[in-house]
């Protein structure tokens, strides 16, 4: 039987899109040292990321705009971003495990597990290809954009990101939707 991990990565910055991964492992290729991204260093994700993409037996990484994220709401384009990773696996699954408490509707059996990322082998895989892919696609909003900080606090509302905001504005990656986006826009729109 084919289990799939799901997680995502990136619900919570006020930039960029919002990433789901889906890993179903091999278990005659087995991966060492798996658990929940936000636990792993940065170089750490980095080679578990390539090992991940060489040793599953299917893995996919899908991700919801920022338009669709403003459009929807972020748990819907989360939800969605974890169908269509989901949806794009080469290999199909009977039994889907995601993190949380949400699941996106699809045609296969899913179940929540909360803290899934530090219990679920395959749920932890997806949490570090999700999380390694939204960095490297902060590092191409930081070459695009390189007084916005973006390498730094990938799109979360730091200090740093905030004052970068109120200096130069908003940019197209921002979500709109969110509320120091909502409010700087307001607040540009009064005094412009």
């Amino acid at each position: 039987m084919h289990i799939c991990g799901v997680d995502e990565a990136g619900r919570g910055p006020l930039a960029g899109s919002v990433y789901a991964a889906a890993v179903i492992l091999d278990s005659n290729n087995p991966i060492a040292g798996l658990k929940d991204s936000k636990k792993l260093s940065s170089s750490k994700r980095d080679s578990l990321f390539i090992e991940i993409k060489q040793k599953a037996l299917a893995y996919a990484i899908a991700y919801a705009t920022v338009e669709e994220i403003d459009r929807l709401n972020i748990l819907q384009a989360t939800l969605l971003a974890m169908k269509r990773s989901i949806q794009a696996l080469a290999v199909q699954p009977q039994l889907v495990l995601i993190d949380g408490i949400h699941a996106p509707k699809i045609e296969i059996t899913t179940q929540t597990i909360i803290k899934g990322d530090a219990k679920i082998a395959a749920i932890s895989a997806a949490s570090i290809l999700a999380k390694v892919a939204r960095d490297l696609n902060m590092l191409e909003m930081d070459q695009k954009y390189p007084q916005y900080g973006f390498k730094q606090h990938k799109g979360y509302g730091t200090k740093s990101h905030i004052a970068a905001i109120n200096e130069y504005g908003i940019l197209p990656i921002h979500r709109k939707s969110f509320a120091p986006i909502r409010d700087a826009a307001t607040i540009n729109q009064l005094f412009n």
